[in-house]
């Protein structure tokens, strides 16, 4: 461990060893010559700078006095409704005002055909209609107004409530809708399991873990929310809610999965016969280890679902109303709301660390001096929010020191290497390290991304080897994402921190992440995006951090990449990627197209050296157009991504941050080749 912090500060004392800005872009390898074309004026440079500076102001017009930015971050009606259904579990009335931001959220978003989606212009998703119907029912909605008449028919052409996914069940159980035996066996001893055991908290991702702690202790009480008839949604079941038995099938040829089934069905039959003894045990261990998770201004790992987990868990313990845990885990929630004009919602989290280090980015990329007050404000902010205590992730590395970043405003358990290198190289471009108060504390983050490579190669979010893939095959784990396993997106935002630094392709950890890069490429030529949607997000984070290595563009696997990203160019000269191509591959880099996803397209390719590309010249013209007069752009689409397939996420500050980020990235690019022109004409309109 000294060895690796004293090998980071080596490197960043030594200024030769690291750059600011990428290396010069390689030649672009486009046949793009035809004189004997028309020209095709796309921008002026006036209009360029302009759109640049007009964006650029505004950031620091909206930036926190302490230094931060944060924007909204929004996803389905489920959190709403999850919120909603809280509230009412608490006994705690949502004031009139709210509950009518609330009402008028959960129905603007009902689509044609009665249910509701997981991501803008999506498809209705029967887990989500049946909160949003519950929620409604809740805030007084009666079940025979035309939009409720509407999604009734909608869950009951799905099959009823009875087919909802496991969360969406453990909700209706929690409420007396369905019983308990309907939810995947969760016993409270799974807390004294051995860590050899095939199944252990340390196994399993950070946000499954926070989640299920104190999900464990609900299972273990089996609370219930008595309703009045009324109340409930009966009416949205075909058969009986109440008569429900297994509701989880076995699937022929699935061996895991049935293999887990019987187990699941094992664990409910011997359940009443755990020895007491060891129920207590467990129940406390649970107790404690959600407690201690709670002690921070941002709640349990400072997430919706773990944080009202945690709270309804306390109060069926027995925790009252004043106690401070309690006090302090409504407080959170209650950070997370939101209201807009005549709606409000609430917010799946925070993410001021994320929206800062993007922005600080986009400014410097913009133009902005480095020494201005507001670049150093927020070096200041983001070097506060440091978390140099062990977390979660100390398990796989108990010697390794810490030192990371959250992507919230607390969560000092679970910094992440998605925040931390990101942070970092915001920091590099703001010239933190010219600082030398600041050099120990780098030393030491960069030391802990190394650290926290696994062993393949990659990097996972929050944890090392969190790749126990049969997990996702358990009755609880539906939505496949209880696991952390390296991704090529954190890799290549890896790999590009390190080559900032100065580290070439023979440093060991890049040698293996390359490796890694290499094998989860796709036949296209694209990369998957795990934290963002989709393709176009993780082509972009690998193609810039092969640029900023200085691999050379014209190896096939980077030119797949690159030829790749150019074949998705929309017809408007934009990129766009809909969230459905988690489930149909065949989307990859296909929807309508959005700046944020036009932003990282360009970024990726302008990292491959086609800066002075057809493609990368209709993005900017793309990126200009699409700006309003108050340097804003319009991105209702969803590009952010929690859980592929189950749970999306529009970040608000993605369609601002991103394309001031490409515009300035393109303007510097071009005045350091020489090729910025007062008019940027093309004179092959047709490629």
């Amino acid at each position: 461990m000294k060895q690796r912090i004293r090998t980071a500060l080596k490197v960043l004392a030594n200024p030769k060893r690291w750059t600011i800005y990428p290396v010069k872009p390689h030649l672009t390898h486009h046949e793009e010559t035809d004189a004997d074309l028309p020209a095709t004026p796309l921008f002026t440079v006036e209009r360029l700078n302009e759109s640049i500076r007009r964006t650029r102001d505004r950031f620091l017009n909206i930036q926190n006095e302490k230094g931060y930015w944060v924007f909204d971050l929004e996803a389905d009606a489920t959190i709403p409704s999850e919120y909603i259904l809280l509230q009412r579990f608490l006994g705690r009335e949502i004031p009139g005002d709210l509950k009518m931001g609330f009402a008028n959220y959960l129905r603007n978003r009902q689509l044609d055909s009665g249910g509701w989606p997981l991501y803008y212009e999506g498809e209705a998703n029967v887990s989500t209609s049946v909160k949003a119907y519950f929620a409604l029912k809740q805030l007084g909605d009666s079940p025979d107004v035309p939009h409720m008449v509407r999604a009734r028919a909608y869950v009951l052409a799905q099959g009823g409530a009875a087919q909802t996914n496991v969360f969406t069940r453990i909700m209706l159980a929690l409420f007396g809708q369905v019983p308990w035996k309907t939810t995947p066996a969760m016993p409270i001893e799974i807390m004294l399991l051995p860590q050899w055991f095939f199944f252990h908290l340390n196994k399993i991702s950070y946000w499954s873990r926070t989640v299920i702690v104190p999900l464990l202790i609900l299972y273990a009480k089996r609370p219930v929310c008595r309703l009045a008839p009324e109340e409930g949604i009966s009416e949205l079941f075909v058969s009986p809610g109440n008569e429900l038995q297994h509701l989880d099938r076995f699937v022929p040829g699935s061996f895991f999965k049935n293999c887990f089934l019987l187990l699941d069905r094992f664990l409910k039959k011997v359940n009443p016969l755990m020895p007491r003894v060891l129920r207590k045990k467990g129940l406390k261990l649970a107790e404690i280890w959600t407690r201690e998770r709670m002690r921070g201004e941002g709640g349990i790992g400072a997430i919706f679902p773990a944080m009202a987990n945690a709270v309804m868990a306390l109060k069926v313990l027995g925790y009252s109303d004043d106690h401070p845990d309690v006090v302090r885990g409504i407080q959170a929630i209650e950070d997370l709301l939101i209201t807009q004009g005549d709606e409000s919602y609430c917010q799946p989290c925070l993410g001021p660390i994320w929206d800062t280090c993007l922005s600080l980015s986009a400014v410097l990329e913009g133009g902005l001096a480095a020494n201005h007050e507001s670049v150093q404000g927020a070096v200041r902010w983001l070097f506060k929010q440091m978390i140099l205590v062990p977390g979660d992730w100390a398990y796989r590395a108990p010697d390794l020191e810490p030192g990371g970043w959250a992507f919230q405003f607390e969560n000092t358990f679970y910094p992440d290497v998605d925040d931390t290198p990101v942070v970092l190289m915001a920091l590099l471009r703001a010239g933190a390290l010219e600082e030398p108060r600041y050099r120990g504390k780098i030393a030491k983050a960069v030391s802990w991304v190394i650290g926290m490579q696994s062993s393949d190669g990659g990097w996972g979010a929050f944890d090392i080897d969190n790749n126990y893939l049969y997990l996702n095959k358990i009755p609880f784990a539906d939505h496949g994402a209880l696991l952390d396993p390296g991704t090529s997106d954190l890799t290549g935002r890896c790999i590009e921190l390190l080559a900032m630094l100065g580290y070439g392709s023979d440093f060991p950890p890049i040698s293996r992440a390359l490796d890694f890069l290499r094998r989860e490429q796709e036949d296209c030529g694209a990369w998957f995006g795990r934290w963002g949607v989709n393709y176009i997000y993780g082509t972009w984070s690998v193609l810039k951090g092969l640029g900023r290595l200085g691999e050379d563009p014209s190896q096939p696997y980077i030119r797949r990449a690159v030829q790749w990203l150019k074949s998705c160019r929309n017809s408007d000269n934009g990129w766009g990627e809909t969230c459905y191509s988690y489930m149909d591959p065949d989307f990859a880099g296909k929807g309508k197209s959005t700046p944020s996803q036009t932003a990282w397209a360009l970024l990726g390719l302008m990292a491959a050296g086609e800066v002075k590309s057809a493609a990368v010249q209709r993005g900017v013209h793309y990126l200009i157009n699409q700006q309003d007069k108050e340097g804003k752009w319009d991105e209702k689409f969803y590009t952010g991504t929690g859980f592929p397939n189950v749970f999306y996420l529009r970040y608000h500050g993605y369609g601002q941050f991103f394309p001031l980020w490409a515009l300035g990235e393109y303007r510097r690019l071009c005045i350091e080749e020489k090729t910025l022109q007062d008019e940027v004409t093309l004179k092959h309109p047709h490629t």
